[in-house]
């Protein structure tokens, strides 16, 4: 099998990033991805991974670090080649970035019914803390609805 080549994301992977998300449930109402994206340009983009094989995206990983805790979003295999290891090498690439700047935790937040993505989490070293996980929206992302 080939290597999965590891890259910042570019603006030409947008359609291929979305439908990939959409492929991997990752595309909720309250999220819009374009404007996910958008927002995720402008703060290191370098840390928004693709993975490619043989020139398909099949992989994604935004990492992020506000200067105590860095963030896992979008974590991503295409279903087709999922259990292949391809999710693990994407988060040591991300957590490489994260160590490199001094990045002392990964926080992540997964739905509570998704058992198997918790259980990878939890292969690869990730342990469920004891918090209770707040938010608050600042802007409404959800798509209007066209009549």
């Amino acid at each position: 099998m080939e290597t999965m080549h590891i890259r910042p994301f570019q603006s030409a992977d947008e359609e291929a990033v979305i439908a990939l998300w959409k492929a991997c449930g990752l595309v909720v109402p309250q999220n819009n991805p374009v404007r996910d994206i958008a927002r995720k340009i402008r703060v290191n983009p370098e840390w928004f991974l693709v993975g490619e094989l043989e020139g398909e995206i099949v992989g994604t990983c935004m990492a992020g670090y506000e200067g105590h805790r860095g963030w896992i979003n979008y974590l991503a295999v295409d279903p087709d080649h999922q259990r292949q290891g391809l999710a693990r090498e994407l988060m040591q690439h991300a957590e490489a970035l994260l160590s490199a700047v001094g990045c002392p935790k990964i926080n992540l937040q997964v739905r509570s019914a998704n058992t198997a993505v918790i259980a990878f989490y939890e292969s690869i070293g990730f342990a469920i803390d004891d918090v209770v996980s707040l938010g608050k929206r600042l802007e409404n992302d959800t798509p209007p609805h066209h009549q």
